[in-house]
């Protein structure tokens, strides 16, 4: 452990597990390591969660989640423990990473033996974003829940080595429409989510601070009809929040 620590690798993958909220999850050279600002991204999409569930109270009225980009299974896991089968009917995890849906299906396994409470089904699926989902879906999703990667290729040069010991795939990624580094998968989240989403429903994404500005844009283009962004607990802008309204 001392010789792999010596080398730069992550101290979370030598533990071989890391704290998230109230899980203790399983992580690897697979997947990210779960980080404070996205257990602040869950809380305010558990807000939105339960204010849905006023909304759409009535018999047969459980939750459909999606956490696009899973993972290691922090965000499904977490909506599924914290709001439990009651809220939620199912919560689908996508990630394009076999490796890191291997992961994610170890540590529903490990939560499920664990609960004290009776989960919602988790659907681990393979592929890019919420185009794995089941064409029943359409329209009858309720929540939307994404880490995607939002660091640009500029930046990835100088981040911190630990940093760089992580999946380059899921922290990287392309310039966003207006030219913002990094935004291309924050953007592609939003335009995807607003074809899966019912009414009401609503979107929430991880960012960078610096592009919370053209973030909220794009969602504004995109129809949402109310958009804003939440900040961290260092008070950065961090969770960009896009609903859809009960009507058209």
């Amino acid at each position: 452990m001392a010789a792999r620590r010596a080398r730069g690798e992550p101290l979370q993958y030598i533990f071989g597990h890391w704290p998230f909220r109230d899980l203790d999850l399983r992580v690897d050279g697979r997947v990210l390591i779960p980080r404070p600002e996205t257990e602040q991204v869950v809380e305010v999409a558990l807000g939105e969660a339960r204010r849905l569930a006023v909304l759409r109270s009535g018999p047969g009225a459980g939750l459909v989640a999606v956490d696009a980009g899973t993972g290691s299974g922090a965000i499904a896991l977490a909506l599924a423990t914290e709001l439990g089968a009651g809220m939620v009917e199912q919560i689908w995890a996508v990630d394009s990473s076999a490796g890191a849906l291997e992961v994610a299906t170890a540590n529903v396994q490990a939560s499920r033996a664990a609960a004290l409470v009776v989960l919602p089904d988790i659907a681990l699926v393979q592929g890019s974003w919420l185009a794995p989902l089941s064409e029943r879906l359409r329209g009858r999703v309720d929540l939307v829940v994404s880490n995607p990667p939002y660091v640009s290729d500029s930046e990835w040069a100088g981040l911190d080595p630990e940093v760089r010991a992580e999946p380059r795939r899921a922290l990287v990624a392309g310039t966003g429409r207006d030219g913002t580094g990094g935004l291309a998968d924050v953007e592609a989240v939003l335009e995807e989510a607003r074809l899966w989403l019912g009414r009401p429903g609503a979107v929430v994404v991880e960012l960078a601070p610096h592009q919370a500005e053209a973030a909220q844009d794009r969602a504004r283009q995109l129809g949402y009809d109310e958009v804003r962004v939440e900040p961290d607990l260092a008070g950065r802008s961090r969770a960009l929040v896009a609903r859809l309204s009960g009507s058209q």
